[in-house]
């Protein structure tokens, strides 16, 4: 069970934070290339860490991410004119180019040299995978851009969606690590069924399996952990176990077991201390191995389309307020949930335990046991890192990051599982189980 002080250092993230400054030694999505479409198009809000950015494309297709208030007097550059490679205040036309140089002062005297003496708070930036990444660590000490595990060349088909959640980040990301909890929140989504592997459908996840209550065995790796829910598969039980590996890359991402179809992931930015920014993403490699989704087909089976289930600044149309579109009926008639969308019933899981957890109160058995081991990891990945300590992964290798994958199979008992993540080698697997608190 966590302290108080433990839970803060998991979960707080915004100013000086040790959370939230071990983060920012990563590159971390800011917001989706689809919200600053086009060169010239319209700003928008971006918060992270507790930081309130702008974000936008200039005219030569350059993304910016800085400060949201002007240097001058701090009015919202949201409201600014994006124009001629820069982005302009309403108040008193100062502009800022997407590096936070102030190219021009319309409010002060010509050749004043005013504007050399200000330099507004911008951001380094890169795209990929669908994604504007942002590095918001020490401007002195930049890593070089590595592509994400999930594109990891351009020719991976990537489908992502965005929800704003009311709930603390890590809470949210722990959803995304605890697997026993698929087999009742999402029955009607993840039903079992005859079949060799998890099928997808285009309705359903379909998995070769009837056992709610897996067992899980966890490893610690230089990267975070991987662990392993193994269940009883429909056919062949005696010899054989149907195996689900989730990884945990720190410090937000998740890589869930795939499909037949692609793979998945899951990322939970930290907009704030109580708020955060679900990304769930199917991808394949662009190998030919799997088929892939497109972005539409992945947001209305996830039951995320803007303009039907989300407005146009990713947040949710039916909320907490309305119950989660949560139709009664259908529950009676079958549906475990009554919601539509298994991101919809993790998001209702997550807001209903309140915007930051109570973690002393809980009652954790032995299904929470990869839960028990995030907690731990990262609670004492910062207290390393408020040493001086690297943090928790910073120190992988491109190569060593894309050789990590998660997995999903009917294997026969004798099979090794800790042997088919990717995990060991130079990621530095090690041993030894962790036990439930």
């Amino acid at each position: 069970m966590l302290t108080d002080h433990e839970n803060d250092l998991l979960c707080r993230v915004e100013g000086e934070a040790p959370m939230g400054q071990l983060m920012r030694q990563f590159w971390l999505p800011a917001c989706l290339s689809e919200e600053v479409p086009e060169p010239d198009c319209d700003p928008v809000r971006v918060r992270i860490l507790g930081e309130d950015l702008v974000a936008f494309r200039d005219t030569d297709g350059r993304v910016g991410v800085m400060d949201e208030f002007c240097p001058h007097r701090r009015a919202s550059l949201f409201y600014g004119r994006n124009e001629e490679c820069g982005l302009r205040c309403l108040y008193h036309g100062w502009k800022m180019d997407v590096d936070g140089n102030v190219v021009e002062m319309s409010s002060e005297p010509p050749g004043s040299g005013f504007a050399e003496k200000v330099k507004h708070k911008a951001y380094p930036v890169r795209e990929a995978g669908g994604f504007v990444w942002v590095w918001m660590g020490d401007a002195e000490k930049i890593p070089e851009f590595e592509a994400p595990v999930f594109a990891p060349t351009d020719k991976a088909r990537v489908s992502v969606l965005k929800v704003h959640v009311d709930a603390n980040w890590a809470q949210c990301l722990e959803g995304a690590i605890d697997s026993a909890h698929s087999s009742s929140l999402h029955s009607t989504d993840m039903p079992p069924a005859k079949v060799a592997g998890s099928t997808a459908t285009g309705t359903s996840w379909q998995r070769p399996s009837t056992d709610k209550s897996p067992r899980l065995q966890a490893e610690e790796t230089d990267f975070g952990f991987h662990y392993v829910a193994i269940r009883k598969p429909i056919a062949n039980s005696q010899t054989h176990d149907y195996l689900r590996i989730t990884l945990f890359v720190a410090p937000m991402y998740v890589l869930i077991p795939p499909n037949n179809v692609y793979n998945v992931a899951q990322m939970n930015m930290p907009v704030d201390d109580e708020h955060s920014v679900l990304y769930l993403i199917a991808w394949t490699p662009g190998d030919g191995v799997q088929e892939g989704t497109d972005q539409e087909s992945w947001r209305k089976f996830t039951g995320q389309q803007l303009g039907i289930d989300l407005d146009a600044t990713y947040h949710k149309l039916n909320g907490r307020a309305q119950n989660y579109g949560q139709d009664r009926k259908a529950q009676k008639l079958g549906d475990f949930t009554g919601i539509r969308g298994f991101p919809n019933q993790d998001i209702a899981m997550w807001e209903t335990m309140g915007k930051l957890a109570k973690r002393g109160e809980e009652r954790l058995g032995a299904s929470d046991l990869a839960i028990v081991q995030f907690r731990r990891t990262m609670v004492e990945a910062v207290q390393r890192f408020m040493k001086g300590e690297p943090a928790i992964g910073s120190t992988l290798t491109q190569d060593e990051r894309m050789r990590l994958r998660s997995f999903e199979g009917v294997m026969p008992k004798s099979t090794d599982w800790r042997e088919l993540s990717g995990a060991h080698g130079e990621t530095g697997g090690k041993s030894g189980d962790v036990a439930a608190e």
